[in-house]
């Protein structure tokens, strides 16, 4: 259950402190952690023989053994070199070191388990509370769910990462439902600000940008007062990663509470979406468009409909960007120079990527 680098630092450190070698093996002998270069292979049959006795502790050819228990049942059999009343001190307080990170790691995997058939509603309401009692996690806490989502990497243990920027708090829960999605489950006190929100947000994207050097995308989901609301807050913040990826890609945050109309049209039925394009475009397409059209519509709409600034972004004529415009006139009947006729074509251009998302996505 504890990592074999955690059981090496571990060891790393007592040998420091001690100057004595150290070996944390399994109950077969296979070498977890070590300070020394020692033939195994030799011991195991002692080690074996000492796993199906009765005593906890042994001196056995010049080196004490200690058990490590996990619910009765031996886990970890520890080794220190030497036969002296110091070694004994010593490989008991290496034992008792083992055994206390092997609890915090146990209790850690139980509350991670916890939240993550938290997050997917894999609970019944009653178990929700009396499992949450047994684990010491409070109920009536603002919470709120970030979702990170991230590039698969080996070699790139973004859960520990994103643990890392919240050492202090206890109460705070990361975890991973799949290879992509990293979840941190937050409380906010009293002392942070709801209007923090983001800016939690921000740091994390922040630090893991810098420390995997990658892009990743952090949605959030709004605050929730009850424990059993925290799968609510999780599918707000998956909603939110979705239409962040479908209308606004160029944002690396995006927060449920500002979808905008992005929410509306991610909800809405397919066949609708279809007849609304097919009505407004007369029958064609937003592929039929070229992208130097497309290009001028979308910097259009950025600079609110302004034909000077947009001309000027654009590089082109203030002519050029008019003709442009009246060319999109005469295919669509739409003069995007009118409000109404912008704000029609503007959703029909967002009805058209959701709709190639959904088609993309369904294969």
């Amino acid at each position: 259950m504890i990592s074999n680098q955690v059981l090496q630092s571990t060891i790393d450190g007592l040998k420091a402190i001690t100057r004595r070698d150290f070996t944390i093996t399994d109950t077969e002998a296979k070498v977890l952690a070590s300070t020394e270069d020692r033939q195994m292979s030799l011991y195991q049959s002692i080690i074996e023989d000492f796993v199906n006795s009765q005593a906890e502790s042994q001196l056995i050819q010049g080196y004490h053994y200690f058990k490590v228990f996990d619910d009765n049942v031996a886990e970890y059999i520890v080794s220190i070199k030497g036969e002296d009343e110091e070694a004994y001190r010593i490989g008991k307080i290496a034992a008792f070191q083992i055994q206390n990170l092997l609890v915090a790691y146990k209790e850690r995997y139980d509350k991670d388990n916890f939240i993550k058939n938290l997050l997917l509603d894999n609970m019944l309401l009653i178990d929700i509370y009396s499992k949450a009692k047994k684990l010491n996690i409070e109920n009536n806490v603002t919470r709120v769910v970030y979702l990170i989502d991230t590039q698969p990497d080996k070699d790139i243990n973004y859960v520990e990462i994103v643990r890392s920027i919240f050492p202090a708090k206890s109460k705070d829960f990361v975890t991973a439902v799949d290879e992509r999605s990293v979840i941190l489950v937050k409380e906010i006190t009293e002392k942070e600000h709801r209007e923090d929100k983001e800016k939690i947000a921000r740091m994390i994207y922040d630090t893991i940008s810098g420390e995997a050097m990658t892009r990743v995308s952090v949605a959030v989901g709004t605050f929730v007062e009850d424990l059993k609301d925290v799968s609510r807050s999780y599918k707000e913040a998956k909603m939110a990663l979705e239409v962040g990826k479908i209308f606004y890609s160029e944002k690396n945050i995006i927060s449920y509470d500002k979808l905008g109309i992005g929410r509306l049209i991610y909800q809405l039925p397919v066949p609708l979406c279809h007849m609304y394009v097919n009505e407004v475009l007369q029958g064609r397409s937003i592929s039929e468009f070229d992208e130097e059209t497309l290009t001028t519509v979308n910097k259009f709409f950025e600079n609110n409909l302004n034909v000077s600034e947009t001309s000027r972004q654009l590089y082109i004529h203030r002519n050029t960007l008019v003709y442009r415009l009246d060319k999109l006139q005469k295919m669509t009947g739409l003069d995007l120079r009118n409000f109404e006729d912008a704000i029609t074509f503007k959703i029909t251009l967002m009805v058209s990527k959701y709709m190639n998302y959904v088609e993309k996505t369904s294969y």
